[in-house]
């Protein structure tokens, strides 16, 4: 029988939750890290011992660990990111150039063919590789040397670079999303980039339609469709059939489309989440009801996921790393809030259970299904 571990990072440490296929009953462990804040752990996908965490403070900045155990033990790897050649100025809200800076790491992508190559998305947005298990980093500088790049504007939460998606049909295509930049394209492992935003609209920007300067929050896609994307939009929900080449809402009939989480199921395609969040001013669920949305057609058509979750007096935000699928036969689905919940369903989002309450705010969520003895 195939086993579930979920991965959870939070304001004040970090969290480990396993369970077996049936997935009813969950074993906790931590707090990892206790106090600190874990912006993102994430397993490989070619060793399920061998995890990555992003660990940072106020008072002693930012670390990276590198567990070789599935989670039982950790050890501090390279924290020395770099930039390459002169690191150049970005546009702040009122026009005025600032210097670029590095800050925070906010995603951790573990190669899908080798576990000791590691991506990480820095606010301010640049990428940078390690290819020795995270002991040392080299920036792929042309994504923070692209044109376009003194136009773009930290969001709310900082400009940070916190989606990274590798594509399994071609190992030289990335994704990757900047808050607020948008989305960019690499066909080249990284050394050249184009901006995808052609069909995003924001109207708060100069240019509502321009080529950058959009506030992306997550883009998710299914790996046996690579071409075929999905992301969550400050305002908007939206996809690509064209690898980001263009984009067409697809909001629907959602009650809000605001929200940060997108996810799709991992054997349905077009099975999609999100999870709606009342307003960019209001950062709590629609209605005070914590509800996940499921569209079966790839957008546009939504129900609401009720069942096990509060459905009152709930105000509550899902961030945007904090929803992740298992890949059991029966998809799982799983996301945590800022109240300390995570929650699970084992039946692609028809029945929900919390299987742990009470943590710290989460801030990531992410899962490993492992075969028995992985």
């Amino acid at each position: 029988m195939s086993e579930v571990r979920v991965l959870v990072g939070t304001r004040k440490g970090a969290f480990i939750l396993t369970s077996d296929g049936k997935r009813d009953k969950w074993d906790v462990s931590g707090p990892h890290f206790a106090g600190w804040e874990l912006y993102h752990v994430k397993g490989s996908p070619v060793d399920p011992n061998r995890l990555y965490a992003s660990q940072s403070s106020g008072w002693f900045g930012q670390l990276l660990q590198r567990s070789n155990d599935g989670g039982k033990t950790w050890e501090p790897v390279g924290n020395k990111f770099v930039y390459d050649g002169v690191p150049g100025t970005h546009q702040w809200y009122d026009g005025t150039a600032h210097p670029w800076e590095f800050k925070r790491v906010w995603h951790l992508e573990p190669s899908l063919t080798d576990s000791d190559t590691v991506y990480a998305g820095i606010e301010d947005a640049a990428m940078f590789k390690s290819t020795d298990g995270a002991q040392t980093w080299t920036e792929l500088s042309a994504l923070r040397k692209h044109g376009t790049g003194p136009q773009w504007q930290p969001g709310a939460g900082g400009m940070c670079l916190h989606t990274i998606i590798l594509d399994p049909s071609d190992p030289q295509r990335i994704y990757i999303a900047i808050s607020a930049a948008g989305a960019f394209r690499t066909d080249d492992g990284g050394k050249s980039w184009k901006p995808i935003n052609k069909g995003l609209y924001s109207k708060y920007i100069p240019n509502p339609t321009a080529e950058v300067g959009h506030c992306v929050h997550h883009v998710a896609m299914n790996p046996t469709r690579p071409g075929v994307l999905f992301m969550q939009k400050h305002w908007d929900v939206m996809r690509s059939d064209d690898a980001g080449d263009s984009w067409q809402k697809i909001s629907g009939n959602l009650p809000t489309d605001f929200g940060f989480v997108i996810d799709v199921h991992a054997h349905e395609p077009e099975t999609i989440y999100v999870v709606p969040i009342k307003s960019d001013s209001e950062h709590y669920v629609h209605e005070g009801k914590l509800r996940v949305f499921r569209s079966k057609s790839g957008g546009n058509e939504w129900e609401a996921l009720t069942k096990g979750l509060p459905q009152k007096d709930c105000y509550v935000n899902v961030l945007r790393d904090a929803m992740a699928v298992d890949s059991m036969d029966k998809c799982g689905i799983y996301f945590g809030t800022t109240g300390g919940q995570v929650y699970a369903s084992a039946d692609a989002g028809d029945n929900w259970a919390p299987i742990v309450r009470d943590l710290p705010a989460v801030l990531s969520v992410e899962v490993q299904t492992l075969k028995q003895g992985g």
